[in-house]
């Protein structure tokens, strides 16, 4: 009963615990109220901000520094218009606003630091909520555009707003994109799937090369997107790019779960995902290493796996990469924000009754997260200007998510995020406790400027937990955009340093400092690195187990899983 009703309340947050915000809130408000110091500090700030608006509003000039912006930028008000009267005005005023919350629900004495994040992330969503920005009769661009074509932009606005209503209650079908096909112009790298359990595809790629390194490169993606993130077009495959190196490549299809498979947990992930894939590299290809690479979640229970073979003294792993992926949750980024002991109950309880939980309900946690970017700007662009931003590989990619199976995201959440179980020596594998610390091949670890889901300083932390050689790269983009940064692509940048076992250790600020950017693509430096970790090319290995066995080909990539919706 508890669970059905705490289900009915989660559908009425959008699955955000309504307990976590009025704890946070309680603990502001009762700290606020029994700081006069602070509070005199409020007054003062919002009568000179008041005073510069009007006087702004009397003059038609801004006092200078008096009116706050907003400390990251503000992108929605830079166009020429908006530095026009009264829209200027009103832009000032909003920033005003936006940066007095700010102030007024941080730095008060005594308030929990989650409390205070939670509070200036909710204050900061409400208050961008009703910017001038977001209002056709407030906004000079949707203005002009709305007199320029007579008010057809509005009327596709409608219309966008129309069919977006109808897809998300599936009055109508998802959009198709006919010029974004699988097989064709997405995962369209050639290769056969040749080995299939309940929860993997394992797909192997046809050599470009006339001779192969002889280990390997196995690829674990996450299970919360479709992998062909790393085989996304032709121009920008980090799969095909490694087969042009001289390797072969295998990478995991997960299957998109369903009520049914609500009990699949870590584990199963681990044995059916990770190992077994690792057993049909080695019987396919008679390598005697591999080079294992992980990416986001996948790179996490990578390192998972890779710690529990070292533990047990298994030595198939040549290397570890790790792209984007975390080992220690405590500085986990801003997802933190909706981790709390009674969100994670919550979405248990509402995973109870569907047995998974929907992408929809992960996209919108990571919608508020950049709540300006993903769901302000393309409201304005699609139903006040009219337009449709026309699609392209990584957005197609992106449409297309994958569900939770509700044992898995639970033991993910409660072990990694909210216990940090794996780096405190509490996360076990086969009734043993495992350590990163045991992992001792060399590690090959990415981190992106701007990941807002695996923060570089905390995909950093990897040289604490193991014992071995690191070589890690930071580079430009953001969770996504920085891995998929092939060769070419302007504007790109990275950083690269070893850091040997016997180093000492540098925080990452240090490192930073110590290390100057590159131009260009970091996948050069990552197959140079391999190289170096790899044996002569030899004969080209069979492309599964030939016609038959257990490993023979299925069916062509990118197989059936990816395709499961």
């Amino acid at each position: 009963m508890d669970r059905a009703v705490h289900a009915g309340v989660a559908r009425m947050t959008a699955g955000l615990a309504p307990s976590m915000f009025a704890e946070a809130w309680m603990d502001w408000a009762v700290h606020l109220a029994v700081s006069p110091g602070k509070q005199l500090e409020l007054f003062e700030e919002f009568t000179r901000g008041a005073q510069a608006i009007w006087s702004q509003a009397i003059t038609g000039k801004a006092m200078r520094g008096k009116a706050k912006e907003a400390p990251d930028g503000d992108r929605r008000f830079a166009g020429e218009a908006w530095r026009r009267p009264p829209f200027h005005l009103w832009s000032q005023a909003h920033q005003q606003a936006w940066a007095w919350w700010q102030q007024a629900v941080t730095g008060v004495h005594g308030v929990a630091a989650p409390h205070e994040n939670l509070m200036a992330f909710a204050t900061g969503l409400a208050v961008d909520a009703v910017s001038p920005s977001n209002f056709a009769a407030t906004n000079p661009e949707v203005i002009a555009a709305t007199l320029d074509q007579r008010g057809r932009n509005l009327l596709r606005g409608a219309q966008h707003l129309s069919e977006d209503i109808a897809r998300k209650f599936g009055a109508e079908p998802p959009q198709r994109l006919p010029h974004f096909t699988l097989g064709r112009t997405l995962a369209a790298t050639p290769g056969k799937v040749v080995f299939r359990n309940e929860l993997i595809e394992l797909i192997q790629y046809a050599p470009q090369t006339e001779t192969v390194r002889p280990e390997p490169i196995l690829i674990v993606p996450a299970w919360i997107m479709k992998y062909y993130i790393l085989d996304l077009s032709q121009t920008n495959s980090l799969v095909k790019y490694l087969v042009q190196q001289g390797y072969t490549v295998f990478i995991l299809s997960w299957k998109n779960p369903d009520a049914e498979d609500r009990g699949l947990g870590m584990e199963d992930y681990r044995q059916l995902g990770v190992l077994e894939a690792v057993d049909a590299v080695q019987a396919i290809t008679g390598a005697g290493q591999i080079h294992a690479v992980g990416y986001c979640l996948g790179g996490t229970l990578l390192a998972i796996a890779a710690a529990a073979m070292a533990r047990d003294g298994d030595a198939r792993l040549a290397s570890v990469t790790l792209l984007a992926a975390q080992v220690d949750f405590t500085e986990a980024g801003e997802l933190r924000l909706f981790i709390s002991s009674s969100e994670v109950t919550l979405i248990e309880d509402m995973m109870a009754q569907t047995g998974y939980l929907t992408s929809d309900q992960m996209a919108g946690a990571f919608a508020l997260l950049r709540a300006r970017d993903l769901i302000w700007a393309p409201m304005i662009r699609d139903y006040l200007l009219g337009e449709r931003d026309a699609a392209f590989d990584l957005m197609t990619w992106n449409a297309d998510a994958t569900r939770m199976p509700a044992r898995m995201h639970s033991e993910y959440l409660r072990w990694l995020f909210l216990n940090n179980d794996l780096t405190e020596g509490r996360y076990h594998v086969s009734n043993k406790a495992v350590a990163v610390s045991d992992i001792r091949a060399p590690v090959f670890a990415v981190g992106t400027e701007q990941d807002h889901v695996a923060p570089w300083r905390s995909v950093y932390k990897i040289h604490l937990f193991v014992d071995a050689d690191v070589t890690f790269v930071l580079t430009s983009g953001g969770h996504n955009a920085g891995i998929v940064s092939e060769p070419g692509h302007a504007g790109r940048h990275f950083r690269i340093a070893d850091t040997p076992l016997d180093a000492p250790f540098r925080d990452p600020d240090e490192w930073l400092a110590a290390t100057d950017p590159q131009q260009g693509s970091w996948w050069p430096a990552f197959a140079a690195w391999l190289e170096a970790r790899s044996g002569r090319p030899g004969p080209l290995p069979p492309m599964g187990g030939a016609l038959s066995g257990k490993y023979a080909a299925l069916c062509d990539a990118p197989g059936t899983y990816v395709r499961q919706r």
